[in-house]
């Protein structure tokens, strides 16, 4: 672990170096005295000067970088395993060649493997792609559970859209390793759901690292948490403040998002014009402004069927989209008009009836959320223990939808915890399936992953081996693990693990 933030924060440092040494480069350059006038006569030394950095968010869009570099690899190829692609196929006897992280090819047993290959013998194995795990809460509800570290809602105004969540996320939660023996490569981890919106969630890589930037994941887009229903109504709405009902919920993000439109206007104007002080950066608007722009996705907590259609109205108001409902237990009311409008539905199979707005659950739900044509839906956990087993959770909701006569195929449901997941966080070009060119996130399953039986033999992520059940040096272990099994490995292999 300790080389891998050394060799993040060596190359970080020369990059800085390099880009200085091109900046100086540049003014030397252009230190000639050949100045191009301006349009309005005035040369370009005497044209606005920037803002100070910091001042202005189109100078640093992402202030806390990732750092991640992933772990060691090398090229293999996975041979002689049922195959799940993620995308729809199911290939007897495949085989999985990755190169330098990516995907290569995936074939059947007349796919040649390069010389000097690593063969990985899966004969009598499946092989998905990794699950990803759209609704966590690991790092800020981590365990142990304990008030000092319950740092996933920021619960004091209904509007928290300016925090968020990798802030509080702490690395060294012993759930991110009992998440990786279950398949789970990588997750989105949100902000709680009291609030209206409740901040930004990030997307991480499930690699074992000291800081939240050696997890975040490079490129993807940042996700809004907002939160229709029950919840805001109930945390507010007991201090007698607005909102305590779904209208006062509704009269909150309009208010919301007029204001980030005027926000938004006036520094496409400041940027136009260049007239007078610029506007003061306001990080809750900055966020919703994203939402407008499309560059930050919605993942809305929703679970009742008129409340999404009433938070897709909202949306076409203002001129933005919802990527996902999260929970979304009754999906399968409006499972045509979330197809039409292109919004996954992030959901259980048999979390149901804990309140009133949970209360109208069937175990088919993602079956028939997935029926229309151009339908997303995905199996989450939002629980540190269901994560370890999404295999299952989506087998449950298989056999539910079989059970109501729907012929649904294994190598469409194993969709729901792969493809369709990183659909719903952005990401659906760099994994969620076995296809050439994708990051080379594999799981080899010891059986059938709709089996209870099955478990995740062999993980690895971006090519590198990260989780290995016959394998001690490659089971991270923590220092709050103490009593679980298997603690007690000789030092050298819990070093190994956590590398």
């Amino acid at each position: 672990m300790r080389f891998h933030a050394l060799r993040g924060a060596s190359l970080a440092t020369l990059a800085c170096v390099l880009a200085g040494s091109l900046a100086l480069s540049a003014c030397a350059t252009t230190g000639d005295g050949d100045e191009t006038p301006a349009a309005d006569g005035s040369s370009d030394a005497e044209a606005r000067e920037p803002l100070a950095r910091g001042l202005d968010v189109a100078d640093v869009p992402d202030p806390f970088p990732s750092t991640y570099r992933g772990l060691p690899r090398e090229n293999m190829a996975i041979v002689g395993g049922t195959v799940f692609t993620g995308a729809g196929q199911k290939i007897e006897n495949g085989v999985v060649i990755v190169t330098d992280g990516k995907v290569a090819a995936v074939g059947d047993a007349s796919t040649p493997v390069p010389a000097g290959y690593r063969v990985v013998d899966a004969r009598g194995r499946f092989v998905t792609p990794g699950i990803i795990d759209v609704h966590s809460h690991l790092g800020v509800y981590p365990s142990p559970g304990v008030s000092g570290m319950s740092d996933g809602n920021e619960a004091t105004n209904p509007n928290t859209a300016q925090v968020w969540a990798e802030h509080s996320l702490w690395p060294q939660d012993p759930g991110f390793n009992a998440a990786r023996a279950g398949g789970v490569t990588t997750l989105q981890i949100l902000p709680g759901s009291a609030n209206l919106f409740g901040g930004r969630g990030v997307t991480v890589r499930n690699v074992p690292s000291v800081t939240m930037q050696g997890m975040k994941m490079p490129g993807a887009p940042y996700g809004l948490k907002m939160a229709c229903g029950e919840n805001p109504s109930r945390v507010y709405g007991g201090r007698n403040t607005s909102p305590a009902t779904g209208m006062g919920n509704v009269a909150g993000y309009r208010a919301a998002f007029i204001a980030a439109r005027e926000y938004k206007a006036k520094w496409d104007k400041w940027r136009e014009d260049g007239e007078g002080s610029p506007p003061t950066r306001n990080l809750q608007l900055e966020t919703l402004v994203g939402v407008l722009d499309g560059s930050v996705l919605v993942q809305n907590h929703c679970y009742r069927a008129d409340e999404m259609a009433v938070m897709i109205d909202i949306a076409k108001e203002f001129g933005y989209r919802i990527t996902a409902f999260h929970h979304a237990i009754e999906a399968y009311k409006v499972a045509p008009l979330l197809a039409r409008e292109g919004i996954c539905a992030d959901m259980w199979t048999g979390w149901w009836g804990f309140k009133m707005e949970a209360l109208d659950g069937v175990e088919a739900n993602a079956a028939l959320v997935d029926a229309p044509q151009g339908s997303c839906a995905v199996i989450h956990s939002d629980d540190a223990e269901l994560t370890q087993r999404l295999n299952q959770e989506a087998a449950a909701a298989l056999a539910a939808g079989r059970r109501i006569g729907m012929n649904i195929s294994e190598e469409r449901a194993i969709s729901w915890i792969t493809l369709n997941p990183a659909r719903s966080l952005g990401i659906a070009d760099q994994t969620g399936s076995l296809e050439a060119g994708k990051r080379a996130d594999v799981v080899i399953w010891s059986a059938n992953p709709f089996s209870v039986y099955a478990r995740a033999d062999q993980v690895f992520i971006d090519g590198a081996l990260t989780f290995d059940r016959m394998n001690p040096a490659y089971q991270p272990l923590s220092d709050y693990e103490l009593g679980q099994p298997g603690f007690g490995l000789p030092a050298a292999n819990v070093l190994q693990g956590a590398r």
